[in-house]
């Protein structure tokens, strides 16, 4: 089975893991896991480190994706094929972008996305797991 990181979570795995379900903690301890971190999510922590939205302990945003491979965590590509079928997802109330790229990956992927965000909730019926 494989897992991707919603932005939130990946964050909290480097910075505050007690912010984490148990569930969460469970998969990503299960060295047999493969875990990824779409590089939407490098994309969306560098653009609001860089316009004040967020703030970083110790780190550059150019710095996290050797930070999450020394924790055995694995950049997710953006395929040609994502961005081109992306008109597919279906639209809901939830608009961020970043979100919905990162949700798209999850779903043509057949990957489990590790997410606190209950308005993930809406496209389970479009074929998106989640995992808190």
């Amino acid at each position: 089975m494989s897992y991707l990181l919603d932005t939130h979570t990946f964050l909290w795995v480097l910075f505050d893991d007690d912010k984490l379900s148990d569930k969460a903690k469970d998969i990503l301890i299960d060295s047999d896991r493969k875990i990824y971190v779409s590089l939407i999510t490098y994309w969306e922590i560098s653009l609001k480190y860089s316009i004040g939205k967020l703030e970083l302990r110790g780190i550059r945003p150019d710095e996290l994706p050797q930070k999450a491979g020394e924790i055995g965590l694995i950049s997710l590509d953006i395929l040609q094929e994502d961005m081109a079928s992306f008109y597919k997802l279906p639209k809901t109330a939830h608009k961020d972008p970043f979100d919905r790229m990162i949700i798209w990956q999850a779903i043509r992927r057949n990957f489990i996305l590790i997410s606190k965000d209950k308005e993930f909730e809406d496209y389970e019926d479009f074929g998106l797991r989640t995992l808190w």
